[in-house]
């Protein structure tokens, strides 16, 4: 049987939302500091891309890794909503969407934890 690495990953997404939920506090902060662009953190999943281990071919009927994908994963940073005559490129409206989404993951982190806890003490105490 595999070990299930579920606490350890979402121990790594609630850090992960910590850091972004900080960059999005930042940008909300610096709103009328003329010159600030706004920040925000590498998606989740682009983390655990970089991290992948590549495939090897050991013998020359394998397929190859790189070649068998047609689609890049390459991610791209999204633009501002707009631009003030300050050069500031925080948009408010833009941060709190951001931040609620943050309160979503969270909640949807947490409560698959509490389930996954829940069917682990079922099946202890049987």
């Amino acid at each position: 049987m595999e070990p299930v690495y579920l606490f350890s990953l979402a121990s790594q997404r609630n850090e992960w939302l910590s850091v972004r939920q900080a960059a999005i506090s930042e940008n909300i902060a610096n709103a009328n500091t003329p010159g600030y662009g706004a920040k925000d953190v590498t998606p989740f999943t682009a983390v655990f891309d970089d991290m992948a281990m590549p495939m090897i071919a050991t013998h020359d009927g394998h397929m190859g890794g790189a070649a068998a994908t047609s689609e890049s994963t390459e991610v791209k940073k999204g633009e501002t909503w707009q631009v003030s005559y300050s050069g500031n490129s925080v948009s408010l409206e833009q941060e709190m969407v951001k931040a609620t989404e943050v309160g979503e993951m969270h909640a949807l982190t947490t409560s698959i934890l509490k389930s996954f806890h829940q069917m682990i003490l079922t099946s202890v105490k049987g």
